[in-house]
């Protein structure tokens, strides 16, 4: 099982998605508190789970981590993380926070594998340089990617958790790239 998750603030929490090794989608979740996240962890034990949030802060002073910028310079443009007092400070970056609960939550479990996902790189690496609305985009792209066990309608949380999903099983797959941290399908990709 592959895990993917989109992070939100403490209200609207976490998407998430499960996948198997045939990309079939065997578990969905909107909304979800850490607490959640961790009990279909357990429940799942995924071997990788993807989290779309940064998994550390820029260095004290920086407004950007130097992989993000590398990842704006090969694949995508990319909302850059800054130091944690700026994260702090401002309301903005309540997902930032809420993603590091999670990262430091799921530190707790044995055997987790945790990855580092964007996936407006995940897309744009599957679906070419986006040159529509997002969620015509994202829509469009999901309905390529060989996962089955999609529901007719989804909003665009539900599809980036697939993306972190799927992601994590090219990771898994040897079909993955890093930049620092966040980790980015190759170019070969699932699309059929």
């Amino acid at each position: 099982m592959w895990m993917g998750i989109d992070v939100g603030g403490e209200r609207k929490g976490f998407d998430l998605a499960v996948v198997d090794a045939d990309l079939t989608l065997i578990d969905s979740g909107a909304r979800l508190k850490v607490s959640d996240v961790i009990d279909l962890v357990k429940q799942w034990n995924p071997a990788v789970i993807a989290i779309d949030s940064p998994c550390e802060p820029a260095p004290a002073g920086d407004h950007l981590r130097e992989c993000e910028l590398q990842l704006n310079s090969a694949v995508c443009g990319i909302r850059w993380t800054p130091d944690l007092s700026a994260i702090e400070a401002s309301n903005y970056y309540a997902w930032i926070r809420n993603g590091f609960k999670l990262y430091e939550a799921l530190e707790g479990l044995p055997n987790v594998k945790v990855i580092e996902v964007f996936p407006t790189a995940s897309w744009t690496r599957w679906a070419g340089k986006r040159e529509a609305r997002r969620a015509s985009w994202t829509r469009e792209a999901l309905a390529r990617l060989p996962v089955s066990g999609l529901p007719p309608r989804s909003n665009q949380d539900f599809r980036d958790s697939v993306a972190a999903a799927v992601t994590a099983w090219q990771y898994s797959q040897g079909q993955s790239e890093s930049f620092g941290p966040i980790v980015v399908p190759i170019a070969e990709n699932p699309i059929t």
